[in-house]
């Protein structure tokens, strides 16, 4: 084998080389882009369950809470518009909506002592608070695993597969405004007092 037969073995083997690294990479950014669909479709199954417990609230304080009927309103409104959430960016801006709406109902809802003796509306604000705890949880998960695939996208070498087959970067799911990071105060003890 000459000198030319050589170069073209070396030549070879480096190419050979640089497509099995381009098709590693390239499967590492589909594996994490999975990933981040799997985190988001978590968030999506607790945001559902949510959903689906709040108008079971609403009409369980409903009798008891006649002169909080634009207060009910207001969390079946912010449910309904975070039900219609399209994209993770949207989602986010509506479920801070509605978290900060149903904190003024568990506010309320602490002015009525029938409703802390009521058994059925403590089990549905043990459940809803339980399911904010699991959003928190998948949200955290679904931002870690974004995080990873954005920063994959970004660094090199990566950064050329990535822009060659047209990987797109996602959106965490995040709180924007300071007053949307206070956590409302939910007082599970709905013991009646005295």
């Amino acid at each position: 084998m000459g000198a030319i037969g050589g170069c073209l073995l070396v030549l070879v083997v480096i190419g050979v080389l640089g497509a099995l690294w381009a098709v590693w990479r390239y499967n590492n950014l589909i594996s994490l882009r999975n990933q981040v669909a799997n985190g988001w479709k978590q968030i999506d199954v607790q945001l559902k369950r949510r959903h689906d417990l709040i108008p079971n609230l609403v009409a369980a304080v409903k009798g008891e809470m006649q002169f909080e009927q634009d207060t009910l309103e207001k969390v079946i409104q912010a449910r309904n518009s975070a039900v219609a959430a399209r994209g993770v960016a949207d989602a986010a801006d509506k479920e801070n909506a509605l978290t900060q709406t149903l904190g003024r109902l568990f506010a309320l809802a602490e002015n009525y002592p029938s409703l802390k003796a009521n058994e059925n509306v403590k089990s549905l604000m043990e459940e809803l608070s339980s399911t904010e705890n699991r959003i928190g949880f998948a949200r955290q998960f679904y931002n870690d695993i974004a995080t990873r695939y954005n920063t994959s996208q970004q660094v090199f070498p990566d950064n050329f597969i990535a822009q060659a087959f047209k990987f797109q970067t996602v959106e965490l799911f995040e709180i924007k405004d300071e007053a949307e990071r206070a956590v409302p105060k939910v007082d599970l003890n709905l013991r009646p007092q005295g």
